[in-house]
């Protein structure tokens, strides 16, 4: 043997077939899976790990160490890469490599492994966790070793060679989506979504029912904020405390409303584009509940310079798999801080794809003041200030308009 290695395996196509593959190379397979909220047969898991060869089969519940520290988070910041996904790949990787280190650890193997390509982000997600938490732990990449590569070009050979080894699958050349499952959203990528010109299929998405078919009727919640994090949700007469039986009821809810589809082409940390679509119930819905909450309770300066640095910064970070990194703790502190004061209760309308704030309230936070804010009430505000408001402003703005008459340019002109 050459050694032992633990591979990071769904139970899918490409990881069934690496982990005959390693088998047939000589090494000893533990296989890990961690169970982020994604649906599976896990008793099938297993039974299929052991058929194929592996000498173990370790499966975690990671589902509440996910949303706490990666979701909840995320809604904290208001993540997005490129102004529309919202993450849910990205999210869980850092759970599941720090996961996948531990039972290395614990199980003496000498090499981690998983299934990622040579073209997409995971695989450099992976292996910056893995090398910053053992910087002498050893990779197997088969997409990015010659002798797996060239004898396997894509999904379509892998189909073949698990036909031919007796490996079951549920991949089909007809229909061979790459598909990542998990608690925050499922993503969708390859086989006829390569072609950005052509419309997902109808039948592809698995965590949200077709806007057009859902309910008639609206689902009217309420989730409450304590420094930015949700900790209770109210649906009917129905109240959930817990992090994670919210998340859920959440993930539920959008399904049945259609909420959280997108279908985007977008710029890989490597360089290349590439299409991807994603639904993420959930995550879609406390977006923007807490963006509503934030514009209750949050400095306004404060709001633009996280937009600005904190939001687009932890969003890039966590996307380019670079959580286990100084910057992002630094980052990340900076961000806790400012959600200490967002303390609010949002009313949200779920509807036929749509969610849309109805309402917020704040018992403790007190920036918002309806007095001050009414053209009815001159409480606390005296109109001649703002003359001199304008005035001070305008000083920069005179001397601007000045250079300008000097060059001949009229600033009267479009």
């Amino acid at each position: 043997m050459k050694g032992r290695v633990c591979l990071a395996y769904s139970g899918g196509l490409d990881t069934s077939c690496i982990l005959r593959w390693l088998l047939d190379e000589d090494y000893e397979v533990v296989c890990f899976l961690a169970d982020v909220g994604q649906e599976e047969d896990w008793d099938e898991v297993r039974a299929k790990a052991k058929k194929i060869g592996a000498s173990k089969m370790v499966i975690l519940d990671l589902r509440r160490e996910f949303v706490e520290q990666l979701c909840f988070r995320a809604v904290q910041c208001n993540a997005q890469y490129e102004g529309r996904y919202l993450l849910g790949t990205s999210l869980a990787r850092p759970v599941i490599a720090r996961a996948q280190m531990r039972v290395a650890q614990e199980e003496g193997c000498d090499f981690v492994s998983h299934g990622c390509t040579g073209k997409g982000n995971d695989g450099i997600r992976f292996e910056l966790a893995f090398l910053t938490i053992n910087p002498k732990i050893q990779i197997i990449a088969p997409w990015r070793v010659p002798e797996f590569y060239n004898r396997f070009q894509g999904r379509n050979d892998l189909i073949s060679y698990a036909a031919a080894t007796g490996i079951p699958v549920t991949s089909t050349k007809a229909k061979p989506y790459s598909m990542d499952d998990n608690i925050a959203h499922c993503s969708y990528e390859a086989g006829a979504l390569e072609d950005p010109s052509i419309p997902p299929p109808d039948d592809m998405w698995t965590r949200t029912v077709d806007p057009q078919a859902a309910p008639n009727e609206p689902i009217d919640i309420a989730v409450l904020f304590e420094q930015g994090l949700p900790v209770k949700l109210r649906v009917g007469g129905k109240e959930y405390t817990d992090s994670l039986e919210l998340f859920i009821a959440l993930n539920d809810i959008g399904k049945r409303a259609g909420i959280g589809r997108i279908d985007i082409i977008e710029n890989r940390f490597i360089g290349l584009k590439s299409r991807g679509c994603y639904d993420s119930p959930a995550m879609t819905i406390l977006r923007l509940a807490h963006l509503d909450a934030e514009s209750l309770t949050l400095d306004g300066q404060v709001i633009s310079l996280r937009d600005q640095f904190v939001t687009h910064h932890w969003s890039k970070l966590l996307y380019s798999g670079l959580y286990f990194s100084p910057e992002r703790e630094y980052i990340e502190n900076s961000l806790v801080f400012s959600q200490r004061r967002v303390n609010a209760e949002v009313r949200l309308r779920c509807y036929k794809g749509s969610v849309s704030v109805l309402s917020r309230n704040s018992e403790t936070e007190k920036l918002y003041s309806s007095e001050e804010a009414s053209m009815d009430s001159l409480v606390d505000f005296s109109p001649i200030d703002t003359t001199g408001f304008i005035n001070i402003n305008a000083i920069r703005l005179k001397k601007y308009g000045i250079q300008k008459a000097e060059e001949g340019k009229s600033l009267t002109k479009a």
